[in-house]
Parts: structure tokens; C-alpha cells; sequence
């Protein structure tokens, strides 16, 4: 797939357009399934103002809105975090969740061990390699999912009642991580209504009801009911680059 995601910010002064690239790699491949490049422009005049690599930005920005989530809708005595796979996207969330929270223990399991454990070995930190997705699940308090499944790998009969949930994966509109029980019991979230309801196999195929949107609970239009079981639903938007490339931009500038 080659995605292409224009967005303009009139508050952040910002114009940028990102060229993604996904390819789903059938074997363990060095090249990284997704790829990115975020171009700025200068809004007055439209001339390109820098290139910047759009992989970090993607994973830094992903990272950062699982964890503006995770802080309203987490319970209040979160101890133990686990992963589901254990690509980029793992390793950006392990360290902005890492600075930010504070958990007594970190889980991780990935389809492949020994990405799971190359991935213990390689963060700054303690984390557990757990032998299934069961047992990595079992009592966490917070868990986070981005893996390249298709169809669910996180039941709901599995969930601590009450825990947090950041379904970062299956972003095509026939692709699942989470079980029915999971989507249907569990008070859903999302980043857009809109694309939801247009890319999110977990959404769509499940029918489950979308409570609020992320930006709803930031603007306090719409409760976080941190005590209930809480699912947030990130596809990514377009303007989350916007603001990270020109925050990128103008620290490059500064400096």
C-alpha cells in the first residue's frame, strides 16, 4: 500500500503531506513493514521546507497519543504493562510509557520469541518474556497491542476487568487483534469516528459502539470512565504528523 496523508494545522501555522508505505512481509524481513517521509511545506506559499523521516516521526507521535490515552483512561492503581508485539512500534511505546508511568513490572510476547527477547535485551530496562499472549495479559493493568496480526490475538476473557487497552495494529478494515467479547464489553475509543468506522477491522467487524473520540476526553466533552474496561482504538491521524514534523522542524531550527 502507498498511503497519502495531507493535513493542515492554522493553529501550529503548519502544511505537510506524508508518503507511507506498507508491505506486509510473509518472513522476518530487515526492511521494516512500514515506511515513511513527511514533507513541509511553508503555508503562505506553498514551497517544500524540509524532508523529514517520516518513520520516527510515526513512531514517536503513535507512542505519545497511546499515552495522552493511557494517562485519562488507565486505572488508577496501574502496575503492570504488556506488550504484544515486539516491532518499532513496541519500542516507541516501551519508552515514552516507561518515562511516564511508573510500573512495577513490563510483559512482552511476541508470535516470534526471539524478537520478544531481543527486544528485552535491547530496551533500558527490566521486562518479562512471557511464552503466550495469555500469559503476558493475564493481570495487566495496561496493554498495548502492535502486532501485524489479522485475525484476534487479546480475548476478553483473558482481560483484567477495569484494565486498559491500546489497539495499535489491525489497521485495515478486515484485519482484528481483539476478540468480539473484548470490543463488545469494553468502553470504546478512538482517535476518528470517521476512519473507525472506515479502516478498523476490530470496529467494524465486531459492530461494537463507539463512545467517544480521544480529542472528546483531552476537551472534557466526554467522560474517560477510568474504572471501566476501556479500549482505545489508534489508526493515526494525518495532523498528528503535522504537528510533530513542524515541532521537529522549528526545535531543528532553533538550534
Amino acid at each position: 500500500f502507498l498511503g497519502v496523508m495531507p493535513a493542515y494545522s492554522a493553529v501550529d501555522d503548519a502544511l505537510t503531506t506524508k508518503l507511507v508505505t506498507f508491505y506486509e512481509h510473509k518472513k522476518d524481513s530487515s526492511v521494516p513493514s512500514h515506511q515513511a517521509t513527511v514533507l513541509l511545506f511553508d503555508p503562505s506559499n506553498g514551497s517544500l521546507k524540509a524532508l523529514l523521516d517520516g518513520s520516527v516521526i510515526t513512531a514517536k507521535r503513535t507512542a505519545a497519543v497511546s499515552a495522552i490515552a493511557t494517562k485519562l483512561l488507565m486505572p488508577a492503581f496501574a502496575e503492570v504493562l504488556c506488550i504484544l508485539g515486539a516491532g518499532v512500534q513496541a519500542y516507541s511505546h516501551y519508552d515514552i510509557f516507561t518515562e511516564l508511568f511508573t510500573f512495577k513490572e513490563v510483559r512482552i510476547w511476541n508470535r516470534t520469541k526471539e524478537k520478544a527477547v531481543k527486544f528485552a535485551d535491547a530496551v533500558n530496562g527490566p521486562v518479562r518474556v512471557c511464552s503466550s499472549a495469555q500469559e503476558a495479559v493475564s493481570g495487566a493493568d495496561v496493554i498495548i497491542t502492535v502486532t501485524m496480526a489479522t485475525t484476534p490475538i487479546l480475548f476478553g476473557d483473558w482481560v483484567k476487568p477495569g484494565a486498559h487497552i491500546n489497539a495499535v495494529g489491525a489497521s485495515r478494515p478486515d484485519w482484528r487483534e481483539l476478540d468480539d467479547e473484548l470490543m463488545k464489553n469494553s468502553i470504546l475509543f478512538v482517535d476518528s469516528r470517521e476512519a473507525a468506522l472506515t479502516e478498523s477491522g476490530d470496529v467494524i467487524l465486531s459492530g461494537a459502539e463507539i463512545f467517544a473520540e480521544l480529542g472528546e476526553v483531552v476537551k472534557g466533552t466526554k467522560p474517560a470512565l477510568p474504572e471501566k474496561t476501556t479500549v482505545f482504538k489508534s489508526l493515526g491521524m494525518a495532523v498528528e504528523d503535522t504537528v510533530a514534523a513542524k515541532f521537529v522542524y522549528d526545535s531543528w531550527s532553533a538550534g
